[in-house]
């Protein structure tokens, strides 16, 4: 009976510890924690002009680069101007940007980006004319054209003005076509090569140790803690879009540096769940000075000779407000360090104080970056 007892116990026991919830482990995607070596978007710019705008456009004797670009864009259309005397404000240069997604084929439209350069006012109802965008390499990939959508606006009257958003700033959706494609063989490719968004040597040795489990193989290998290298297998030669889909999906627990962030203009704190602090005390107080002015007036006696003067009256009173010392346990958790320091009773500001003065102590676990 003891024994059939024992092992009665012992099986309530393992149900009992089965039942209990475990936190489980934050992980993230393949897909979500690095990019793919050469697959990545590329910057396109270009100068153009745009025109059908109601009198806020550049003012054309204080922007020459405007009279230069409106005479030539008319002389290649067949009407020369030079030496004619201009004043139309209905003209505005623009720089105008947009990006090249990978793999992008002839034919294909991309959002562009229409900034002005000169003195334009506004950008609302203008039509950007043809413009040839080009990449760092001096090539033109794409053609823009197309009406601007603002999402700003500008109004003013003999006395006042109003302003919303930015109305020199102006956007076309779909509005350049591309031209040139950018030759990228994916699937020749013998080795592809994993690019981690935050490098770390732990994170690059798990992702080289999920793929190896997933394919059975060791063909993945961390080179350093942003790069991991993968030798396509033979059954994925010629598929490694095939074996890319397939690795992406793969879960991964990401680790990460023990940080803080600290943003002195805005008051924000950011804490990494793996910040530790050493025993330390911590007091905080504010000192408050209090000047009242309360004049007088004094008059003098009847029939003397007195003047009525003004007789200054000055109240000083200092207060301060300190705190007991609070004490921070070594080896606390985040929610423990934040409920710590939350018990004194302070504001983000002089929170950021005392972590830089926890800090300078050596008493925290963390690196400290001052944005």
């Amino acid at each position: 009976m003891r024994a059939i007892l024992t092992s009665a116990l012992a099986a309530l026991l393992v149900a009992i510890l089965a039942a209990v919830p475990t936190p489980a482990a934050a992980t993230s995607r393949i897909k979500d924690l690095a990019n793919v070596e050469g697959v990545r978007q590329n910057q396109l710019i270009g100068y153009g002009l745009v025109v059908g705008l109601q009198g806020t456009g550049d003012t054309i004797n204080n922007s020459p680069f405007t009279r230069q670009s409106l005479q030539a864009m008319l002389e290649r259309l067949g009407v020369n101007i030079r030496g004619q005397t201009l004043r139309t404000g209905n003209v505005a240069a623009v720089m105008v940007t947009a990006n090249l997604p990978p793999f992008s084929t002839q034919g294909t439209r991309v959002d562009v980006t229409v900034s002005a350069l000169g003195d334009a006012k506004s950008l609302q109802g203008g039509v950007l004319v043809i413009t040839p965008l080009l990449a760092a390499d001096g090539n033109v990939y794409a053609v823009a054209q197309g009406s601007l959508a603002i999402g700003g606006f500008q109004a003013e009257g003999e006395a006042a003005k109003i302003t919303r958003g930015v109305p020199t700033v102006g956007r076309i959706a779909n509005g350049a076509i591309i031209e040139r494609e950018i030759d990228f063989a994916l699937n020749r490719l013998t080795q592809v090569r994993l690019a981690l968004r935050n490098p770390d040597f732990t994170t690059a040795k798990r992702i080289a140790a999920a793929i190896n489990d997933f394919l059975g193989m060791p063909v993945a290998e961390p080179l350093d803690p942003s790069t991991v290298q993968i030798t396509v297998p033979k059954e994925y030669t010629g598929n490694v879009v095939g074996m890319l889909t397939e690795i992406e999906q793969l879960q991964i627990e990401p680790d990460q540096l023990a940080r803080i962030i600290v943003d002195e203009r805005s008051g924000i704190i950011v804490m990494g769940r793996d910040v530790r602090v050493s025993t330390v005390a911590v007091a905080q107080g504010n000192l408050t000075v209090t000047i009242s002015e309360a004049p007088q007036v004094s008059q003098p006696a009847p029939f003397s000779r007195g003047r009525t003067t003004t007789v200054p009256r000055t109240s000083v009173g200092v207060q301060e407000d300190g705190r007991k010392l609070a004490v921070v346990r070594e080896g606390v958790s985040l929610q423990q360090l934040v409920d710590g320091l939350n018990a004194l009773g302070i504001g983000p500001r002089d929170l950021i104080a005392i972590l830089q003065a926890i800090k300078a102590a050596g008493a925290i676990q963390a690196d400290l970056e001052v944005m």
